[in-house]
């Protein structure tokens, strides 16, 4: 049957245009009940006799969740009890069209064949279909459709029960509209609210805690009193209208949020369409109840009420429903004051689970509790829970429901354990759950889509591809590494010149256009490194086996290979598909044993000291050019074999043959960068590293002032040359103390599509190169399996598909991968961290640090031989301080106790242990060693007082 809409609607230019649109009506779509004997289905969904123990439903039956049930409620539904679940097509096109998050959520259930959820297609279906009425509204309508659907539902199981099966099965309407309910209960369908049904749940008492409470008439912006102090405690947010007007108007300002780690009073807005700009948030009532990442609208305030970052380091530690706050400064008393406003409404909430630990209330037999997120960007989130006594020193998932303007905090439900605070697996689950990382097994969908085994290369193989095997090609990487995207060799040329290669693993050969498993590595965005394991981007089968480049096996290979001078000038470059063996895959420490070895003089040792040649000159051309050389300090954990809890760790040493590898995977990259570009130029993905703006080098400027040097920050280049002339002959570390600042000054690097930005925001400011891109990490970053497809397209070596060539497609995928990329840099941060902690539990440490920063009631301290930061509070946190001896001098960046001064790059002793007398947050804790401070410093631990210390066991390196 076929029934058409007609509606007219107006052109881009004026015109009236008719649009016709089919919808076809069918009765074969069957309703997926095992219980019925009228639909022809083999393997119906709905199971025939569904259980559960529940005292308002004590019958068989299905549910049918109505829009805002599956939106609001996704946690209950997901849980193993509920199953037995109808899905409305109206329902989960809704869904859709309003969070993908849930839909993709609603999905997984309906895919899963232990949920027993039915998608059933109800506008399709002939009997369910319904005609919208004249004057009736969107949501009017969609309640009456799924109201028709469930009494469809309920007549068809009533009329069409198998011969002699009891009992019959009914069907539920869960929906908290009340008036939707009170309709469907006219009608004589059974419909209770979410929170009805799953109280009566007497099997599943825990699944209350997962209940929202954002439908059971909770006022997000009503002008509630606080109940203890009598007043509104926030602003009223402006509606959405409104927001869009000013925006438009230029009176408010769209960006995203960005809370502050070390002060929870503060953020900062990063204004959309504008890098370089970000807006100062200071204060409870300007915060107004604004999320870390939603983007929100922001007013400016009159330049007399500018306000600079407070210099305290402030972390929330209040439980009540108060909002004073500490002394963080005076509107613009200070030179420093930077553009200032207030949230005056949010445009997209873009809350997330978020991991962390209960903080239980005082009062006994309460219910409501405050959750403190792992995360301290992330507010304090008050639940409702009657678990508190099971769930303490427990690592547990909640979710934002609502932020009221009466409470300080927002409110949320809790969502699951995840294991014991202090557990190294659980503290795993949860840095790769804070920081997004997909890290399920690789579904059988994508294991579907990887090649047979044994694997080997074929005579058609070689004869599509340049047999590059004889070529003296080896690999250098880290130890321990299995995943070898590189490999490189160096021939001499009979007319002077040499041949220099650069092969990378040919990844797309195995990884093939929009299969499962090229939409996993797309959606995964990039291997993620932990200190325990890898997170990988691909199966191990590619990624350590078939395309990583181990010595003495052959493998496909995608080669960039030029001629140079020996000046390393380049005469040419060449590109092609190639099969390669690698002679020799080595460690850094190992190919620079042969370079330094006079002895051996085999071919891969006389490439090997080629390269390193050629790689001198590159590098001194390119920070000749203006290339940054910046400083972090990386670690490496010795792990027990049997526990695999650090035992030791050491600062990574860097060799001349890191810097070649580098070298060269930068040239691949630029010149792989320049060919897309030229063949592709509205669709090329490239890298770009923007300008920092003046004011982020504020606080570097103002470090070296503090010892009496002069950074110059114009150009990349006068900033290089700043940083090799700040030296101090009496103080070694300075200048990597400099640097290590200036990292921290940068903008994070972006992927982009080509079509999308001018061509003077190409440059990478970082490598001062005008284009770049990432060509040589294939199995670890999906960037580079779409330059492969590109350069291959470039040179007939594949065919192209429209995907590739679309620019905002291409700048979609650019999107996920700078957060997949940030995301994944950060959790490695917290694996370094996590390891860190667990390496000096039981144990007092005392090592040499260095004062970073100075704050009003803290000063942070680097720690170089361990690579981390620690701070040492001087004063309580609300930054009085009365039984401190310190005072601070805001000028000076310095902090005074009688004869004793600390100021930046202070060389320092300190003591680390880790602070267990709290179980929910144990963390390290830095005390002051030298210099000594009366009534402050604590005294050198003797040998004897030391905590026992595990032995030591010898490690491989």
């Amino acid at each position: 049957m076929l029934k058409s809409k007609t509606f007219v609607k107006k052109t881009r230019k004026g015109g009236v245009l008719k649009v016709v649109r089919e919808h076809y009506l069918r009765d074969d779509i069957w309703c997926g009940s095992a219980a019925c004997g009228e639909c022809p289905q083999d393997k119906p969904v709905l199971e025939s006799d569904p259980e559960i123990d529940s005292s308002l439903c004590g019958f068989p039956h299905y549910l049918i969740p109505d829009t805002n049930v599956v939106l609001h409620q996704m946690d209950v539904l997901a849980d193993s009890a509920i199953r037995n679940v109808i899905v409305l097509q109206t329902v989960q096109q809704e869904v859709r069209h309003r969070s993908g998050t849930t839909y993709q959520r609603l999905r997984d259930q309906s895919n899963n064949p232990d949920k027993n959820f039915y998608v059933f297609t109800n506008e399709h279906h002939r009997e369910t279909y319904t005609e919208r009425e004249q004057g009736e509204s969107s949501n009017d309508y969609n309640d009456r459709v799924i109201r028709v659907a469930t009494r469809w539902y309920n007549k068809h199981l009533h009329d069409n029960r198998k011969d002699g099966e009891a009992p019959k099965v009914k069907v539920v309407l869960l929906t908290n509209d009340r008036e939707n309910r009170e309709k469907a209960q006219k009608e004589g369908l059974l419909a209770y609210t979410v929170h009805q049904y799953v109280k009566s749940l007497t099997g599943n008492p825990e699944l209350v805690d997962r209940l929202a409470q954002v439908d059971m008439g909770e006022s997000t912006d009503s002008d509630i009193k606080n109940e203890a102090t009598g007043r509104v405690l926030f602003p009223e947010h402006l509606p959405l209208s409104q927001l869009q007007t000013g925006i438009k108007s230029g009176r408010f300002l769209q960006g995203s949020f960005m809370a502050s780690r070390e002060n929870y009073l503060e953020a900062n807005v990063l204004v959309h369409g504008d890098e370089s700009r970000s807006i100062f948030i200071q204060g409870h009532a300007h915060l107004n109840r604004a999320v870390n990442e939603d983007v929100v609208a922001v007013e400016m305030l009159p330049e007399d009420q500018w306000k600079c970052p407070s210099s305290m380091v402030l972390q929330d530690k209040d439980g009540d429903e108060e909002t004073s706050e500490p002394d963080l400064g005076s509107p613009k008393v200070r030179s420093n004051a930077i553009p200032s406003g207030r949230v005056v409404g949010v445009i997209k909430r873009n809350w997330r689970p978020y991991c962390g630990v209960l903080q239980p209330s005082g009062m006994k037999e309460a219910t409501r509790h405050l959750f403190m997120p792992a995360e301290r960007k992330i507010p304090k989130i008050r639940i409702e829970t009657r678990q508190a006594e099971t769930l303490q020193g427990q690592r547990i998932v909640v979710s934002i429901d609502g932020w009221p303007r009466n409470s300080r905090y927002p409110k949320g439900h809790f969502v699951r354990k995840l294991g014991e605070v202090g557990d190294k697996d659980t503290e795993n689950e949860v840095l790769l759950l804070e920081h997004d990382v997909p890290h399920q097994p690789f579904s059988q969908a994508v294991l579907n889509c990887l090649p047979s085994t044994p694997w080997g290369i074929t005579k058609e193989d070689l004869a599509c591809r340049e047999d590059l095997r004889d070529l003296p090609i080896c690999s250098v990487d880290p130890p321990g590494c299995t995943d070898i995207d590189d490999a490189l060799h160096y021939l001499e040329k009979p007319n002077g010149n040499v041949e220099v290669g650069v092969h990378i693993a040919d990844v797309t050969h195995f990884i093939r256009p929009n299969t499962p498993l090229d939409q996993e590595a797309a959606n995964r965005g990039n291997t993620v490194y932990l200190c325990d394991k890898r997170i990988d981007m691909v199966p191990e089968l590619l990624s350590s086996n078939i395309c990583s480049l181990r010595g003495k096996e052959e493998r496909f290979a995608f080669s960039c290979i030029w001629e140079m001078t020996k000046d390393a000038d380049i005469v040419a470059t060449k590109f092609c598909k190639s099969v390669i063996c690698s002679k020799a895959a080595m460690t850094y420490a190992e190919a620079q044993m042969r370079i330094d070895d006079k002895n051996r003089n085999d071919a891969v040792t006389f490439g090997l000291r080629g390269l390193n040649a050629l790689a001198k000159i590159l590098k001194k051309r390119r920070i000749d050019a203006g290339a940054l050389t910046l400083a972090s300090i990386e670690v490496r954990f010795h792990v027990d074999s049997e526990t695999h809890d650090p035992i030791d760790l050491e600062t990574k040493e860097l060799r001349e043959t890191n810097s070649m590898v580098e070298e060269f995977m930068l040239l691949a990259n630029i010149s792989v960068a320049k060919k897309i570009l030229s063949d592709f130029p509205s669709c090329a993905m490239l890298r770009r590293h923007p300008q920092p703006p003046p004011s982020n080098y504020d606080i570097l400027i103002k470090a070296g002032k503090s010892k009496g040097v002069d950074i110059e920050t114009d150009t990349s280049k006068s900033l290089a040359v700043s940083l090799d002339q700040a030296t101090i002959p009496s103080e070694p570390y300075f200048n990597t103390l400099l640097r290590i600042i200036s990292t921290r000054c940068m903008m994070q690097a972006l992927y982009f599509c080509s079509g999308t930005l001018p061509e003077s925001d190409f440059f990478h400011y970082g490598l001062a190169t005008p284009i770049y891109t990432h060509f040589t990490s294939p199995i670890r970053r999906y960037s580079d399996i779409i330059v492969h497809r590109l350069l291959a397209v470039s040179i007939n070596a594949d065919k192209s598909f429209p995907d590739l060539l679309d620019k905002y497609k291409s700048q979609a995928l650019c999107n996920n991968l700078n957060f997949r990329h940030k995301m994944a840099q950060y959790a490695g941060r917290a694996s370094v961290e996590l390891h860190t902690q667990l390496f000096f539990k039981n144990k007092v440490t005392e090592e040499e640090g260095f004062v970073l920063f100075v704050r009003k009631n803290a000063v942070q301290v680097l720690i170089p031989k361990f690579g981390f930061e620690g701070t040492i509070f001087l004063k309580s946190q609300d930054g009085r301080g009365e039984d401190s001896p310190f005072v601070f001098n805001e000028e000076e960046s310095s902090q005074t106790a009688g004869d004793v001064k600390l100021r930046m790059f202070d060389r320092v002793v300190v003591q680390i242990t880790v602070e267990t007398s709290h179980i929910q947050h144990q963390k390290l804790r830095i005390r002051l060693v030298k210099p000594e401070v009366p009534g402050f410093s604590v005294p050198p631990v003797a040998t004897s007082d030391k905590i026992a210390e595990p032995p030591v066991k010898k490690v491989k390196t």
